[in-house]
């Protein structure tokens, strides 16, 4: 595999957070205008989906211009449920009909996607095979969208095991920036069942993302993004501006180049 035999200057891990996700964009804005030069992507979920436009050549605007112009649901289908309530043959076919690229492996950045094996209940680190299907599966969150089967093998939401995969860049990049973009607040108020998943997932992942700072060389987690859903779709640009703000202001404060 490509990824193995080299080493890279700077490499970034891209949480999941659905829609929240879209903040990788404005991070990755702020790291063109700062000229650095990303050698390496692991993604889980939204930050899989960031990071596959962006390593198939997309510029953050570009890729937040496609899912912006859409409406949420474009991307799902409600379904009878067997693994889930919603289908995704939407994102399916954005994915299909916009990436460029169809074999992982074959991306202009190398690229690792995170999806959780849900036979096994061990994550899994993909970067062979199809591009469309890796993406659907490290998506599928539990409950919300129906399971995807690679192999005959039923994955789920990478970051049910693994939010912020920093493990795919270690001894692989000299740096590794890591983007986490659910930050866990304080939450007064539950109204919906997609509230209560959403509340329990930022509670599980917690501790896990309080380690996982201390390994990396820059942390990012915008803090306004607390205020966001997990679905809010129709906030997309200022979910974006806030991605790129708290980077600008970490890179600044790092004097990172």
């Amino acid at each position: 595999m490509r990824i193995f035999g080299k080493k890279y200057k700077t490499g970034i891990a891209l949480s999941g957070g659905a829609v929240r996700g879209i903040a990788h964009l404005g991070v990755l804005q702020a790291i063109e205008e700062k000229k650095i030069k990303i050698g390496m992507i692991s993604g889980t979920s939204a930050g899989a989906l960031a990071g596959a436009f962006y390593a198939d050549g997309f510029s953050p605007k570009e890729i937040l211009n496609i899912f912006s112009n859409k409406k949420l649901f474009e991307f799902m289908r409600f379904s009878f449920p067997r693994s889930g309530f919603f289908n995704v043959t939407g994102l399916k076919k954005l994915l299909s009909n916009t990436l460029r690229t169809k074999n992982i492996e074959d991306l202009k950045i190398p690229l690792v996607v995170a999806a959780t094996n849900f036979q096994k209940g061990a994550i899994t680190y993909f970067d062979k095979g199809l591009l469309v299907d890796l993406l659907l599966a490290s998506s599928s969150i539990p409950l919300l969208f129906e399971t995807t089967k690679i192999d005959g093998i039923p994955y789920i939401d990478g970051g049910i095991m693994d939010n912020l995969p920093i493990e795919p860049l270690k001894n692989k990049c000299k740096r590794i920036i890591a983007v986490h973009t659910n930050p866990l607040g304080e939450q007064t108020k539950i109204n919906n069942p997609i509230q209560v998943v959403e509340r329990a997932f930022h509670l599980s992942v917690a501790s896990e993302i309080n380690s996982k700072k201390q390994e990396v060389d820059v942390f990012i987690e915008p803090e306004k993004l607390k205020d966001y859903g997990l679905l809010d779709l129709k906030k997309a640009k200022s979910i974006f501006e806030i991605g790129y703000e708290a980077a600008l202001a970490q890179f600044n404060t790092d004097n990172l180049r």
